[in-house]
């Protein structure tokens, strides 16, 4: 199915998809289109339910007051079998001037209709629902640079993570963080601020800075996250399961496809390329240690020790130099 055209001013375009954010944005772009071409450009919208064969044609006649004309025909799956015959006609022998847009929300009803306008070659754009993590990730970074900001790849899944893969949401908060993100970049640490409220998103940016060997950024990121009331249990559980997934990873087959390696740790697929970038620098030696290392913070937060905060510290500490020793002595 077609993308947006660069010039979305077609005498015909159909939007077909459940997903109306995206519908939304393929009707204004052809209505944004159709006035700067022409300031005084006509635009109605009518449900398909209420469209006439009298009323159509109407609609395609030449304007006495501007010289072009769009027509939104929103639920064109409701139109009559008259109606649809004429919508046809319309993509074969495109008037003058007349641009249409028929904006269908995806389902079984009006299959026939669809299939007549696909065969007769209308210009389709998409509005399918974004479901995959990876395409929700890739929209998170389109819409930042469309507000003119900038997000790494790791930072778009914290924010689909934080708010959840509704798109509307999605878009929301991607224009409200670069507008507000210094310089328009929009960093982990950023994402944390925001959505401070969300326990488990501040507990797997942590562990993701320390198995990095961000050290720095890891401390500043647990300190947010202490003082912003996460549990330290869920600290120190993410970075257990960071050090785990990468122990396994470290000692899964060579060759292996992502999806497999992705099924055996119990991740989606795209996590596996995360992985494998943390694993560059460590080695089985500095693993084990940094195991040993979350595991006398479990202990101390869960009782054994006075300060939480200390022993999680502590832990980042050890994590850095496991990470940066045995890594030296690998390349040594």
């Amino acid at each position: 199915m077609a993308a947006l055209s660069a010039d979305p001013l077609v005498p015909v375009t159909l939007v077909a998809g459940p997903e109306t954010l995206l519908a939304e944005r393929a009707v204004g772009a052809v209505v944004k289109a159709a006035r700067a071409a022409d300031a005084d450009a006509d635009v109605s919208v009518t449900a398909g339910s209420e469209l006439t064969p009298g009323g159509l044609a109407e609609h395609l006649s030449p304007s006495l007051f501007a010289t072009s004309r769009v027509l939104v025909v929103q639920d064109v799956q409701d139109v009559s079998d008259a109606v649809g015959e004429l919508l046809v006609a319309q993509v074969k022998a495109p008037a003058d001037g007349i641009h249409v847009v028929l904006v269908h929300p995806g389902g079984v009803k009006g299959k026939k209709l669809l299939t007549a306008l696909r065969k007769a070659g209308v210009h389709e754009v998409a509005a399918d629902r974004i479901t995959r993590p990876d395409d929700q990730v890739a929209f998170v970074r389109a819409e930042v640079r469309r507000a003119g900001g900038r997000i790494d790849e790791q930072a778009a899944r914290q924010l689909v993570d934080a708010v959840g893969g509704e798109l509307r949401g999605l878009a929301s908060a991607a224009a409200q963080l670069a507008s507000d993100a210094p310089d328009g970049v929009v960093s982990s640490s950023v994402i944390a601020m925001y959505f401070e409220g969300r326990a488990e998103v501040k507990g797997w940016v942590v562990a993701d800075r320390a198995v990095e060997g961000k050290t720095g950024e890891a401390v500043e990121q647990l300190r947010w996250a202490l003082e912003t009331g996460t549990d330290p249990v869920l600290i120190t559980g993410a970075l257990a399961t960071a050090l785990r997934s990468l122990a396994r990873l470290a000692g899964a087959p060579r060759g292996l496809r992502d999806a497999d390696v992705a099924r055996d740790l119990g991740v989606p697929p795209w996590k596996v390329r995360i992985l494998r970038g943390q694993l560059r620098g460590w080695t089985p030696a500095g693993l084990a240690h940094a195991i040993r290392a979350v595991a006398e913070a479990d202990l101390a937060v869960k009782g054994g020790g006075n300060d939480p905060t200390l022993a999680l510290t502590t832990a980042l500490v050890h994590i850095g130099s496991a990470r940066a020793e045995q890594g030296a002595a690998a390349r040594a």
